[in-house]
């Protein structure tokens, strides 16, 4: 009797618990449907304001007003099997080159569509692969900006680089059956606390990826954090590890190099406002111990081109600049203010500072410079490749400096001793060489999961 009686007590409490599950599931299920209402129509308010800023920036890159309808999802009709592949901008674009190569290689069935934010990503992507893919530009991640994208691409499958969490993207995707990947990805223990406060919405959309190929133990714990769950999560390192630098590009840089006779050169690549004055006050004091040193100037963005050359001049730099096809045979600074050719840049030089870094942006990837084996040098904030800079640390592949005299000494080292320069650049390329291999790992993941 008594145990009859505890087996129907024991029978009570498990319904009283499921239905404490269910109520507590319903709870969350309703929080995460408002939050995503909210999300969605906040979106739709910021809408006019998005167009009115991207017809603004048309002016500097007429392409942004030509193509604003795929904004909107309205993009040309996409047939056969298509593998969407998004990257923000250039860098993403740029990390995602060996991936779309190997899978083309592998699959010549499929049709990839290339989808970036920025019209720098997309003439990125287009000037590497030209008539090999489909682009667009993403579309605004408005409920019908996104559906009107599906049903035009329709595609098998959708990679995003790195961490590119769009709700509606993500959220409409799965409901169609499309897996969603997150390749390369990243999460710096800032974003992920950031993530977590916002979790009722983060959550459902994190359940809502089929699989994340994590660049580091860091990142995969973080990803599971925000609600990705473990069986979805794999470390398969950086594919920024696995350097593609194509045989024109190393021709050119080649090219370039020759040009510069014995000159010592030094390249600052993906600079941002607040770090050129630094950046140049430290060229100036390296031209008194070395009076024919070059810098090669090139900034992360094509709207800070004439500002940067405007404050060169200013600073009374003697200036050539690559788009004006300038000999910088007689230059201090040489102005890298194209699009596309950092990593051809980088090859020209003997040493390279990577931007982003002296400011709080987080950083730029230093292993386009290290995949040349030249010495390697950033400033203190890299939050955003806080894994990659660790391994380039570990193994002195990298120096760190922090302001304009710092970076000068460094200089100054470098330039004085061939064989410290020419011994850092190779502690760089072997971090490089023995880190390769999540490429094939990312292109198994993804081919097993079409």
């Amino acid at each position: 009797m008594n145990d009859l009686s505890g087996y129907g007590a024991r029978q009570g409490q498990s319904e009283a618990n499921q239905q404490g599950l269910r109520y507590d599931s319903a709870l969350v299920c309703r929080e995460s449907c408002v939050l995503q209402f909210i999300y969605s129509q906040l979106i739709r308010l910021l809408l006019p304001f998005i167009l009115l800023r991207l017809w603004w920036q048309g002016r500097q890159a007429p392409e942004l007003r030509r193509n604003w309808q795929q904004r909107l999802g309205f993009i040309p009709r996409i047939s056969g099997t298509v593998v969407w592949v998004h990257a923000v901008s250039v860098g993403e674009t740029i990390a995602a080159a060996p991936m779309v190569r190997r899978l083309l290689a592998r699959s010549p069935g499929i049709t990839i569509l290339m989808t970036a934010m920025t019209d720098t990503g997309l003439t990125q992507a287009m000037k590497m692969f030209g008539d090999q893919v489909q682009y667009a530009y993403a579309p605004y991640d408005t409920p019908g900006s996104i559906r009107r994208f599906l049903n035009r691409a329709n595609p098998k499958i959708l990679v995003i680089m790195e961490t590119e969490i769009w709700p509606n993207m993500i959220r409409q995707s799965r409901s169609r059956r499309v897996p969603v990947f997150l390749i390369n990805a990243r999460l710096s223990e800032r974003s992920a606390r950031g993530y977590e406060r916002v979790k009722g919405l983060v959550a459902p959309i994190m359940r809502s990826i089929s699989w994340v190929a994590a660049q580091a133990d860091k990142d995969a714990e973080r990803f599971r954090r925000i609600g990705v769950a473990a069986s979805k999560v794999a470390v398969t390192g950086s594919v920024k590890f696995d350097v593609d630098i194509p045989e024109t590009v190393r021709e050119a840089s080649q090219k370039l190099k020759v040009s510069f006779a014995s000159r010592p050169v030094w390249v600052a690549g993906s600079t941002h406002e607040g770090e050129d004055a630094q950046i140049l006050a430290a060229h100036r004091q390296l031209l008194n111990d070395h009076p024919d040193a070059l810098l090669i100037l090139v900034p992360r963005h094509p709207e800070r081109f004439e500002p940067v050359a405007g404050k060169v001049t200013k600073l009374k730099f003697s200036l050539a600049r690559r788009s004006l096809d300038e000999d910088p045979s007689g230059a201090e600074v040489y102005l890298g203010d194209t699009m596309g050719e950092l990593m051809m840049l980088y090859g020209a030089g003997d040493v390279a500072f990577v931007g982003g870094s002296l400011i709080e942006r987080g950083g730029h990837n230093p292993l386009e410079p290290a995949g040349w084996g030249i010495s390697v040098i950033s400033g203190p904030h890299v939050f955003n490749f806080e894994t990659i800079y660790q391994r380039l640390l570990d193994d002195r592949g990298v120096t760190m400096v922090e302001g304009a005299d710092e970076l000068y000494r460094r200089l100054l080292v470098l330039f004085n001793d061939a064989d410290e320069r020419e011994a850092s650049g190779q502690r760089a390329l072997s971090v490089v060489s023995k880190n390769r291999g999540a490429l094939d790992r990312v292109v198994d993941g993804i081919i097993e999961r079409i």
